[in-house]
């Protein structure tokens, strides 16, 4: 196995090489979040002498993982906490040639704004840099460090973190023979959620040509008001002042305990804006906010406005992301009609008007199928179409419908099921407990990572532009563009 050295401008790295594929793992974009930087800006990475090893991926944000019932996650979010402070990193990976002005494409991980890391199994990029592409993906900051507006400490610190790594990418990738004008920033659930914001965000402009947008919107962000109930209910837990001193008082377990304890659904907590919407419907208490400098405005507005039109977008979800949370934990069938609307109600304000119009109390059907097709549009589906109609540039958009035979068939084509497609990653999700369980398409996996391959590369994509009219969705496994109507969810959000 070879060394490949690289010389940026904080140092020198030294990689490893397999399979045709260079990976450096672990390589600081911003200085280590500790200290006097815990709740600052990200701040320059410290210079280091000699040759710096970038073949372990390093620790990554503080976190606590929990078993799902009946499926292997450890492929998606990682295998935990690896402690360690110097975790605002990124891995990198490139064909081992000595080629230049390659695409780059850099991945934001999703988990909530709580969970997840850069090394999850099924984001390996070695796939992307065997087809000719140069991958990269990072860690941020998260929980109560990147995404809670203490008093005193600057918002969306987490945000902020992704800006100062698609920095260091246009600033640097070059030395690891990338094209810093021609980057794509990819990601799913929480990390597409946050592009979408950074595509609206003024300190983000230019520091991206193309956005993918997996199973996310912009329509999953709070005002700082609102999240200051939530840096309340966190003091009140903790016993501590809530500010700065407070907060960083407390040792890593004892904080995680208490986002346990405001995540759990039992908790009494109000997140709800002056209308009566929780835009995370309970998924997670810990989102971006607006109205700062980083998002001054919600950002469906700031698009309306004009934000992001420079850049092309492939915006798309799952067809059936609810059941992630609704089928294996049995919700879903168990679930009843008044359970059913009163969920629904502490995020949406129509809650029985909304399940009437998905066929609640119709013969033979469940509540909770009710609750659950309500939620796939509330949450997922329309409002990344609402992001693709009000977007002014480029848009295309898509629906992964390949439904996995777990649970007796009834996952589906839940959340995070594109995933291993993209990455051309299903090896590490089949099996009995695998997301795709025994034997996933390897066709539909060589298409997809093509697709998004070829989207990074020149903007191409084989299907017409998404508009407001004639809403052209692609189904990634029919490989055709179909009119697709306005959902019954459309009424029911902002």
């Amino acid at each position: 196995m070879s060394q490949p050295i690289v010389s940026t401008a904080d140092g020198i790295v030294q990689g490893s090489a397999a399979g045709d594929v260079r990976r450096f793992l672990g390589v600081p974009y911003a200085a280590a979040p500790v200290g006097a930087n815990r709740f600052a800006p990200p701040q320059p990475v410290v210079p280091w002498s000699g040759v710096r090893d970038a073949t372990v991926a390093g620790p990554n944000a503080p976190q606590r993982t929990k078993a799902f019932p009946g499926l292997d996650t450890v492929p998606l979010i990682g295998e935990g906490w690896a402690p360690g402070d110097d975790y605002l990193t990124a891995n990198i990976w490139r064909p081992d040639d000595h080629r230049t002005g390659l695409p780059v494409m850099v991945f934001i991980h999703g988990g909530g704004f709580v969970i997840g890391s850069k090394d999850a199994p099924v984001q390996d990029g070695s796939t992307f840099a065997r087809d000719g592409v140069i991958c990269v993906a990072i860690n941020y900051r998260m929980g109560v460090d990147g995404f809670l507006p203490i008093p005193g400490v600057p918002t969306n610190l987490g945000l902020r973190d992704m800006i100062a790594a698609l920095t260091w990418v246009r600033d640097g990738i070059t030395a690891f023979g990338g094209d810093p004008g021609n980057v794509t920033v990819f990601g799913e659930s929480a990390g597409a959620m946050a592009i979408a914001d950074l595509i609206a965000s003024p300190l983000a402009q230019g520091l991206f040509r193309r956005a993918i947008v997996q199973s996310g919107h912009g329509g999953m962000t709070r005002s700082v008001p609102v999240m200051q109930r939530l840096v309340k209910k966190l003091a009140k837990i903790l016993k501590i002042t809530p500010d700065a001193t407070g907060f960083s008082s407390v040792p890593y377990d004892a904080l995680i305990d208490a986002v346990e304890a405001v995540s759990a659904p039992t908790a009494r907590i109000d997140l709800r804006d002056e209308a009566g919407h929780e835009p995370v419907f309970g998924i997670s208490r810990f989102v971006p906010v607006h109205s700062d400098d980083v998002l001054p405005q919600r950002p469906l507005d700031a698009l309306a406005n004009g934000a992001g039109a420079e850049v092309d977008l492939l915006i798309g979800t799952n067809a059936e992301e609810m059941n992630l949370y609704l089928v294996p934990t049995g919700v879903r069938d168990k679930i009843g009609r008044l359970l059913a609307t009163y969920v629904l109600h502490k995020s949406q304000p129509h809650a029985r008007k909304v399940l009437k119009a998905y066929g609640i109390g119709t013969k033979g059907r469940k509540p909770g199928q009710a609750l659950t097709d309500a939620m796939n549009d509330l949450v997922f589906r329309w409002p990344a179409r609402r992001f693709a109609e009000v977007h002014k540039g480029r848009t295309h958009m898509y629906e992964f419908d390949w439904r996995s035979p777990m649970f007796g068939g009834e996952l589906g084509a839940s959340h995070g099921m594109e995933l291993p497609f993209v990455f051309d990653a299903l090896a590490c999700v089949t099996g009995e407990q695998g997301l795709c369980g025994p034997n996933p398409p390897q066709d539909i996996a060589e298409r997809m990572h093509a697709l998004w391959i070829r989207f990074a590369t020149d903007g191409r994509l084989p299907w017409v532009e998404f508009d407001a009219e004639t809403r052209q969705v692609y189904s990634l496994v029919r490989q055709e563009a179909r009119h697709e109507p306005v959902m019954p969810a459309a009424p029911f959000l902002p």
